[in-house]
């Protein structure tokens, strides 16, 4: 990878991070709770965790649903190649004669 590539992802990685502090920081305020220092890094630490298995859950019920359309995807596609691939007349075949 070249350091331009190992720069953007680092931003990349960076930019997730500042958005989930973010999200995390909006969540403590919603919930109305006054925290110590302590009970606040906590609560982040338990906001992250379970915000991991709901994304998880999300991600396998996605691929769960692309797995189902993908057959009827594939079969669209190949109907609308069949009826673009020309049709070749015994005429066009290799071998034979004009």
């Amino acid at each position: 990878m070249s350091p331009e590539e190992r720069n953007v992802m680092r931003q990349r990685e960076n930019l997730r991070r500042e958005k989930i502090r973010q999200e995390t920081d909006a969540a403590g305020r919603q919930s109305g709770l006054h925290l110590n220092p302590q009970e606040r890094a906590l609560f982040e630490s338990r906001y992250i965790q379970e915000r991991r298995k709901v994304e998880q859950t999300l991600r396998q019920q996605i691929e769960a649903e692309r797995q189902k359309e993908l057959p009827a995807l594939i079969q669209q596609l190949k109907r609308e190649f069949q009826i673009d691939e020309p049709t070749k007349s015994p005429a066009q075949q290799p071998g034979s004669k004009k």
